[in-house]
């Protein structure tokens, strides 16, 4: 049986069992037909791994039948608190540093008195644990820990963060600084998370699913996007977590109504694609001795990464029961658990001319690397290349020949089926190990630009004869001259109002440039204008909205 038909099947059993109060908080969603095709491996799903498990099977211990007995020394949990949240680093000490949020289980509110939660510091030997809170850092809710450039410690919570330049503090409490720069806010600035790229700079993306940039990842952090970048569906998002490997960014969103969460990529954070697929669900913890936990839901997903950025553990908060039926001194709590991916195999391609349906041969060299042996442990005959659009259900190039490079392997694949068109900025491969297990990795696109200046306006400032706009460059490149237009919609024509150069920008450099007009062939009173950017004549920017009047009254 597959993990949908379990998860379907728990999913049933626990709306028959706990009736109106669960339907309240669970909302079947429809998936599309055609995830009905998908192979193994086709959705983020698929990545997560029967754990190991850690100390003893206790049955002594809170929580509903689905969870006990269970393995309490799987992340960090105890009788007197309620866990929330929280993510991880290896540090240079050997141990793994987890900053969680966690809250009394007998408050008055039970549950609900997260608003009140405080973030600790705890460490293990593993990545699943147990782990052993050592410091508490202060108040503070949905933690997530990263490091800037020049080596300082940064713990995000909701409203504010804490600094410090040690992981073991002390910590100084700060408020960000958000520039919104004439976009809308989607659903406000909480549950944020972070992504370092490779220039030190930091992208964010907030929970309505905003793509914020910061120049070192504590100076102020700006807007770029006008809509949320999560699928187009009907969904209560909430919860996102970003992270960048060695290939491409990689995003996944919950819909806490529905328990189904989203996979994304993006190959610059700004413009993102949507895999098929469920991300994650109720019914993935699983261990290799055969203990299920059926957690009632799964929520704030965190990543450990390895050296290369590659998703190694997601870290969930879980909780056993409904939220709002979770009271003070009952058998009902949260945690925060650990469960293994399968990690990406590190792949290049080695054909440098762009691949499209006309080509003949790709070939790709896969990496040994320690604990993997490209040569010895791959089932050759299951093994697919392409535009994960094909690879994700069954499709692709298959594979002609295989030769030895050093320790590692050169794949080669036939051109035909690759499904490589202009939106895609990877490549993937999927197929089996000898024992059976999924293989996977994916592979930058030779002819593709990383690193591309992300120009940026806002919107026009009226000032007597002229419009005058900033325009900011949010990439990690230079940008080189290009072209702002004006222009306003009447009726079923665009009227254009005028048009500029903008000049070369370094990377977060600003300027403003200005265009003369006549007043008097403006529309009358407020109006919709258009803000463009272009490039080789290519749109890269837009923004609408209503004109800044800076002129002085009269």
């Amino acid at each position: 049986m597959s993990i949908c038909n379990k998860v379907y099947g728990a999913f049933m059993v626990l709306i028959l069992i706990t009736g109106i109060k669960a339907i309240a908080q669970i909302q079947e969603r429809p998936r599309p037909e055609e995830w009905n095709n998908l192979v193994e491996g086709g959705r983020f799903l698929d990545l997560f791994k029967p754990i190991e498990p850690v100390g003893d099977l206790v049955k002594e211990t809170w929580g509903e039948e689905g969870v006990v007995p269970r393995y309490v020394d799987n992340g960090v949990e105890d009788g007197e608190w309620s866990y929330w949240g929280g993510n991880m680093i290896l540090a240079e000490d050997g141990k793994y540093h987890l900053f969680v949020c966690r809250w009394k289980e007998d408050a008055a509110k039970g549950h609900m008195e997260w608003p009140n939660s405080i973030v600790v510091h705890a460490v293990a030997d593993n990545a699943i644990g147990p782990f052993e809170v050592i410091d508490t850092i202060g108040k503070g809710h949905n933690p997530e820990m990263y490091q800037t450039k020049d080596g300082r410690y940064i713990i995000y919570v909701i409203d504010g963060y804490y600094v410090s330049d040690n992981l073991n503090g002390p910590w100084q409490y700060g408020k960000f600084e958000f520039d919104q720069r004439d976009r809308p806010i989607i659903e406000g600035l909480s549950n944020l998370t972070f992504a370092q790229r490779e220039d030190g700079s930091y992208l964010m993306i907030c929970r309505g699913g905003g793509v914020w940039f910061s120049k070192d990842g504590i100076a102020p952090f700006h807007q770029v996007s006008n809509e949320r970048v999560y699928p187009p569906v009907d969904g209560r998002f909430e919860d996102p977590v970003v992270w960048k490997d060695h290939v491409q960014y990689h995003l996944i969103v919950n819909d806490w109504l529905g328990r189904i969460a989203f996979y994304l990529r993006s190959k610059d954070g700004i413009h993102w694609k949507t895999d098929p697929g469920e991300a994650y669900m109720p019914g993935i913890t699983r261990y290799t001795d055969g203990t299920i936990e059926d957690w009632f839901k799964y929520e704030r997903i965190k990543i450990l990464q390895d050296e290369l950025g590659r998703a190694v553990q997601a870290n969930f908060a879980v909780i056993d029961y409904l939220k709002h039926e979770d009271k003070p001194n009952d058998k009902h709590s949260s945690k925060n658990i650990g469960i293994p991916l399968v990690v990406g195999r590190q792949l290049t391609i080695l054909s440098k001319k762009e691949i499209n349906k006309k080509t003949k041969r790709i070939e790709v060299l896969l990496k040994s690397e320690s604990g993997f042996d490209a040569q010895k442990d791959v089932d050759l005959s299951t093994l697919r290349f392409g535009a994960s659009e094909e690879v994700n259900f069954g499709r692709g190039s298959k594979l002609l020949t295989s030769r030895p490079s050093g320790d590692d392997l050169i794949l080669v694949f036939e051109g035909k089926g690759n499904g490589f068109r202009e939106d895609n900025f990877a490549g993937k491969l999927l197929g089996k190990d000898l024992e059976g297990k999924l293989l996977f990795g994916f592979a930058r696109l030779p002819w593709v630009d990383y690193l591309e200046p992300a120009l940026s306006a806002k919107l026009p400032i009226l000032e007597e004869n002229r419009l005058s706009v900033e325009v900011q460059n949010f990439g990690q490149v230079d940008a080189e001259r290009s072209k702002l237009r004006l222009q306003y919609k009447k009726g079923d024509d665009l009227i254009e109002i005028g048009r500029v150069n903008i000049p070369a920008l370094s990377p977060f450099e600003k300027t403003t440039v200005q265009i003369p007009i006549n007043k008097g062939k403006l529309p009358k009173g407020s109006f919709e204008l258009e803000v463009l950017i272009s490039s080789k004549g290519k749109v890269s920017d837009k923004l609408k909205g209503e004109v800044k009047d800076a002129s002085p009254v009269k």
